[in-house]
């Protein structure tokens, strides 16, 4: 069941991509671009708050491109790294025409827009990282009160990985509501954990959906750091960070952000803030995203 929101366009990364990606407004090439990368096995539909805004669609184009293993993009590879979507949304926004752009990530968006940022330096304006991590799962990272993303995503890809095919495949409750709890906060609104519940299920039904959110776990649990790699960052960074986010700690955006050693890199924390920032706290980072991109 895809969502009636999103468009398609081909690309020619790993063979070839069907890029799914949401543009609430049609492109206007006066304004600068925001791209939009959802969190982990969500999808674009994580930013309807930001589409919704006419304090932002009116200054900027918003583009939400899906990653590989996410909502409707589809390739034949089983196989694909954050650095797959990375190029893939680099070729999504040169195939649209798009020359320079701006870029928001969410969690595991933010080490996909920052790998944007290190792939192609004449492209990335700035990029603003929401509630992530720069590191891989460490144990560095957990002393600094983030989550044990290790063991946590580990159950995750021991449950997804099958070696028959289960036709029948579809995401466990404890999974969404596992998602749900640390994204959106234990105590969200139950219309929005319906939602995303049934949102999750039907991203991932049938043995192609367990296979693409099986490697979206892997990819989670076992990617590579970037701390040696963001000292090359050209462009500005905004990293906005919320209090209550319980899966990556203020702490630990306060020891990354002097690693932006070549740009100007500013950290912002919003008080009360969760996981999924621009769902719990989206007037706060219109303010910053407005200030932000010029």
């Amino acid at each position: 069941m895809g969502n009636p929101n999103t468009q398609i366009v081909h690309v020619n990364h790993l063979g070839g991509i069907e890029a799914s990606y949401q543009m609430p407004r049609p492109y206007d090439k006066h304004k600068p671009t925001l791209v939009l990368v959802n969190s982990f096995t969500t999808d674009s539909e994580l930013y309807k708050a930001q589409y919704s805004n006419t304090k932002l669609t009116d200054r900027m184009n918003l583009i939400s491109i899906e990653p590989l293993g996410h909502g409707q993009t589809r390739t034949k590879s089983k196989q694909f790294t954050y650095w797959d979507s990375a190029l893939m949304n680099l070729q999504v926004l040169e195939t649209l025409g798009i020359d320079k752009a701006y870029a928001l990530g969410t969690s595991q968006g933010g080490w996909i827009v920052t790998r944007m940022a290190l792939l192609a330096p004449d492209v990335m304006i700035g990029i603003i990282p929401l509630g992530t991590s720069m590191d891989k799962e460490c144990e560095r990272t957990v002393k600094l009160g983030c989550w044990d993303g290790f063991k946590d995503v580990s159950q995750c890809v021991e449950a997804f990985w099958s070696k028959e095919p289960q036709p029948d495949f579809s995401p466990p409750r404890w999974y969404s509501d596992f998602l749900i709890d640390i994204g959106f906060g234990k105590d969200v609104d139950q219309k929005v954990r319906e939602y995303w519940r049934n949102q999750i299920k039907n991203n991932y039904q049938g043995d192609e959906g367990r296979q693409r959110i099986y490697m979206a776990s892997v990819n989670l649990r076992d990617r590579d750091s970037l701390h040696a790699r963001i000292q090359d960052i050209m462009c500005k960074v905004l990293w906005l960070h919320g209090t209550a986010d319980v899966v990556y700690s203020v702490a630990n955006a306060q020891e990354e952000l002097p690693l932006f050693k070549s740009t100007d890199a500013k950290l912002q924390v919003v008080e009360g803030g969760q996981h999924f920032l621009s769902f719990s706290h989206p007037d706060e980072v219109a303010d910053a995203l407005l200030a932000f991109v010029k």
